[in-house]
């Protein structure tokens, strides 16, 4: 078996994410390795990638040094000299309030949110109608391989 042409590091730097995702230094590893295997993504660019599970504030800072925007955002492509390919950065209180907001498992939402911000570094965009339907197609047809539903249906929770 062929090994993946990219390397991968993960870096927890808030302990809410050890006790919200024990096992998410392995499965982001294998969850992003298992995407490179999709032909839109396989003959992208070879490298390397590192994601970094934070909070809001660090993302913030980040935001507002590669985006010009103080605020947080749930996911944060960003380039990395250590990491050719980049850096991804996820705010953990922003995408736990999302998931919660939207009836969403925190781990699969995560999942989605690593991939989207993946897709970015290899310069997909949602910038145009078609950029977005592109990506999204992309995203979904990715996820549902990994039996994870579609995430841009949203079910929203009601009072029984």
């Amino acid at each position: 078996m062929a090994r993946s042409a990219l390397a991968i590091e993960t870096q927890i730097e808030s302990p809410a994410w050890r006790s919200e995702w024990p096992r998410a230094r392995l499965e982001v590893r294998k969850f992003l390795s298992q995407a490179t295997k999709f032909p839109e993504i396989s003959s992208s660019r070879q490298g390397s990638v590192v994601v970094v599970l934070t909070d809001n504030e660090r993302v913030r800072a980040l935001n507002r040094q590669f985006r010009g925007k103080n605020r947080p955002t749930n996911v944060l492509s960003f380039p990395d000299r250590a990491a050719p390919l980049g850096g991804i950065a996820l705010a953990f209180e922003t995408l736990k309030a999302e998931a919660a907001q939207q009836n969403k498992s925190f781990v699969n939402h995560t999942k989605h949110m690593i991939l989207h911000g993946f897709l970015h570094l290899l310069d997909y965009d949602h910038q145009t109608t078609r950029e977005t339907r592109l990506m999204e197609r992309l995203e979904i047809a990715i996820l549902s391989e990994m039996g994870i539903p579609n995430p841009y249906v949203i079910e929203t929770k009601t009072r029984a």
